[in-house]
């Protein structure tokens, strides 16, 4: 793993949100997302050389709004830039972690991502992101 890539925050009210994290980090949010096929809004703020992502749900049935209903709003993952994510999958896997998907998915801010389970990773959801090349 390189960096941290990003830390990602589940948030109820996105355009509430966005004024705090402009306001406290003293940047402006620089992409506003929707990833269809997870249900959610991203935005972006970059701070150094890692970014916050903020999470809202854009229906009832999508993980963040679970997330939210189950547990509140707050940090949701964490997620770590990889060179080769499938080769990263591959060796989790072999060192028994549990992953979420075992196949990389298209996410936002154009990253192939794949997600352990926190079940593995000591309660938190750990995101592994590539940059997409195509």
């Amino acid at each position: 793993m390189n960096k941290i890539e990003h830390i990602g925050i589940a948030v109820k009210d996105m355009d509430s949100a966005i004024k705090i994290y402009e306001q406290l980090l003293n940047t402006k949010c620089y992409k506003i997302e929707n990833v269809e096929s997870e249900g959610v809004k991203t935005a972006f703020f970059k701070i150094g050389d890692s970014k916050i992502e903020l999470l809202e749900a854009t229906n009832p049935e999508s993980p963040i709004a679970k997330f939210i209903e189950k547990r509140g709003v707050g940090m949701h993952h964490i997620a770590f830039d990889v060179t080769d994510i499938e080769s990263e999958i591959d060796r989790l896997i072999a060192e028994d972690f549990q992953l979420i998907q075992k196949t990389p998915k298209n996410g936002a801010d154009n990253k192939k991502i794949a997600f352990l389970h926190p079940k593995s990773t000591a309660g938190l959801l750990v995101e592994l992101c590539q940059e997409r090349t195509d």
